[in-house]
């Protein structure tokens, strides 16, 4: 390894230096040169099927379970599913018995990817989105991503309660997100399903995690706005924007602790506190038959019965007293006199 290092180095310095300067150290596969891949080469044109097309050689089949409750749902729609699929190549099947959805590849399949694309499809109809909309995977330019949120916390009424931010007061901030991601956003459960472009789910997940976190959507919102104005202005494109954001510092509002008034020493334990058979001996008590304890306590339960039906009785006599009424005589003297006399009257 010595050798081949020291090698190494003397060719480096030797000859002109022309090609010792324009030789790059490449550490892994990746980063070699690639002079196939030209600046004309458009990637994300879609290359039309050759003539002979003999089909994929082997078949590659996703299945995924849904819940109870979408059964007679995706039973109604799963004719419409089944026929878009069927344009791309891709067979449908819908097991009621085991609640599972399955979708492989035929030998008509042109496009290798659609069977991730249909995977995506039996996903996204699991997870509560509806058909025309779960239907738009299809499409190159749509993206989805399943958010799992159920795992983030462990307090389930927090839990429910930041989930709820994310809806807003009457959905009001989820629509801002979905304006500002260019994503469609399904809020279900455990779980948060979301259909658009790359970036917007990047940004879409950040904020579902965060808000699960305990930091509030609406300072997302109003960094995406920021950055949306920005980016209309072409001279700001190359430079940072940090200057711009808001920054906002978690505010932890200290309570007054109350303090604790310190007690005497003293070097001796408290004395012991009398246990209840130290009371009744006290008392005599302890030394009354059964008989007697049974009298006693009936005698305080009833003295207690009649206390209490005695204020019973005067709370309800009291809507029967008549009130007392200021009179005033023609000298300016008042008087108060208790009647059923309706205001001041004049005597």
């Amino acid at each position: 390894m010595g050798r081949k290092r020291k090698r190494a180095g003397a060719g480096d310095g030797d000859g002109d230096g022309e090609e010792g300067s324009a030789r790059v150290r490449v550490k892994g596969k990746h980063d070699k040169p690639k002079p196939w891949d030209t600046p004309d080469v458009d990637h994300w044109k879609i290359v039309p099927k050759p003539e002979q097309w003999s089909g994929l050689v082997e078949q590659s089949s996703f299945s995924t379970l849904f819940p109870q409750y979408r059964e007679k749902y995706l039973q109604d729609v799963w004719h419409s599913v089944a026929r878009a699929l069927k344009e791309h190549g891709i067979k449908g099947e819908l097991n009621l018995v085991e609640g599972s959805m399955t979708v492989s590849t035929t030998r008509k399949v042109q496009d290798p990817y659609i069977i991730i694309k249909a995977r995506d499809l039996i996903k996204l109809l699991a997870r509560s989105v509806p058909a025309p909309q779960a239907l738009k995977i299809l499409e190159d330019y749509m993206q989805c991503d399943i958010i799992k949120i159920g795992n983030l916390i462990r307090n389930k009424d927090r839990f429910v309660k930041r989930r709820q931010r994310l809806l807003g007061p009457n959905g009001a901030t989820l629509k801002a997100l979905e304006l500002l991601t260019g994503c469609y956003i399904l809020v279900q459960g455990n779980t948060v399903a979301a259909m658009g472009p790359f970036q917007g789910l990047k940004t879409l997940r950040r904020v579902v995690e965060d808000c699960i976190h305990n930091i509030h959507p609406i300072y997302h919102i109003k960094a995406l706005m920021i950055k949306r104005e920005l980016a209309k202005d072409p001279a700001l494109a190359n430079e940072n924007w940090e200057r711009f954001l808001p920054k906002f510092k978690k505010k932890n509002v200290q309570r007054k602790k109350s303090k604790k008034e310190k007690k005497p020493y003293t070097p001796f334990p408290p004395p012991q506190q009398p246990s209840k058979i130290d009371l009744q001996l006290e008392s005599g008590e302890y030394f009354l038959s059964a008989e007697t304890k049974a009298a006693k306590k009936f005698e305080e339960k009833k003295q207690q019965q009649l206390e209490k039906a005695a204020e019973n009785k005067r709370k309800r006599d009291s809507s029967f007293v008549p009130p007392k009424v200021r009179l005033r005589l023609h000298n300016n003297t008042e008087y108060l006199v208790t009647g059923f006399v309706s205001g001041n009257q004049e005597i």
